[in-house]
């Protein structure tokens, strides 16, 4: 270490009181966290790439500072679920100033991790008050018993109204309306259970009627005056 003339000429005046960073919640304890080991928690976080056409949720289990899960979550952009995968086998390992600072592939995926590490590091985390934190595995439970991400896709115009397309119990099939023509009910099908029933043996065709349900006022018993496909607009029975 080199010290310009200036300072070799000063004279030395002792520090004073030195009582370390102020403590953050870390799974049930008040952490004074000066390393990066000394961090822990669940925490998520959203990053978005520079032309911002696609998001990612990330999610990220941290014990000791190394990252024991990760989840990854994206939407918008067919390229960035490749990233994805990457990413998903790049994090675990590392630690959180070592996948900070990696390449993660995608613009989003990497302002997740940003987001994610500031939010940790400041003892923003889900896990903050929970005694000893979530166990590896706890970021499954965002997924649910399928396994899949909580997706909602719904279009609209001034012109012509709303469409559902996506909720998350499944692809929409279709629309109920009431008589003033609002929407007040759907029919969905649960893409997860249906392959998990052809999995288990049925045929496509009895796995997806047996993975079909509804939602709202959807039947014309329950006030709904016809049905329509949100996709091609056809009145649908």
């Amino acid at each position: 270490m080199h010290y310009s003339q200036d300072v070799e000429n000063m004279i030395c005046v002792k520090k004073g009181p030195n009582h370390g960073p102020a403590p953050i919640p870390e799974e049930g304890k008040w952490i004074q966290a000066k390393e990066i080991k000394d961090i822990s928690g669940l925490t998520h976080g959203i990053g978005w790439c520079a032309p911002q056409q696609g998001a990612c949720k990330l999610t990220l289990n941290i014990k000791e500072g190394v990252i024991q899960e990760a989840l990854v979550e994206t939407i918008g952009c067919s390229g960035m679920t490749h990233s994805a995968a990457m990413a998903a086998e790049i994090l675990p390992h590392k630690t959180i100033l070592e996948a900070l600072n990696t390449d993660l592939v995608c613009d989003a995926i990497n302002t997740a991790m940003r987001e994610l590490f500031l939010q940790i590091v400041y003892g923003r985390s889900q896990s903050a008050f929970s005694d000893d934190g979530l166990p590896i595995g706890a970021g499954l439970e965002d997924l649910g018993k399928g396994l899949r991400s909580q997706v909602g896709t719904m279009y609209g115009t001034a012109a012509k109204g709303v469409r559902y397309l996506e909720m998350a119990e499944g692809y929409v099939l279709s629309l109920a309306l009431d008589k003033n023509n609002e929407v007040c009910g759907y029919k969905f099908v649960s893409l997860g259970k249906m392959t998990d029933f052809i999995k288990k043996g049925l045929t496509p065709n009895e796995a997806y009627e047996k993975a079909i349900g509804t939602y709202g006022r959807y039947t014309r018993e329950q006030g709904a005056v016809k049905h329509i496909d949100p996709r091609t607009d056809k009145e649908v029975q």
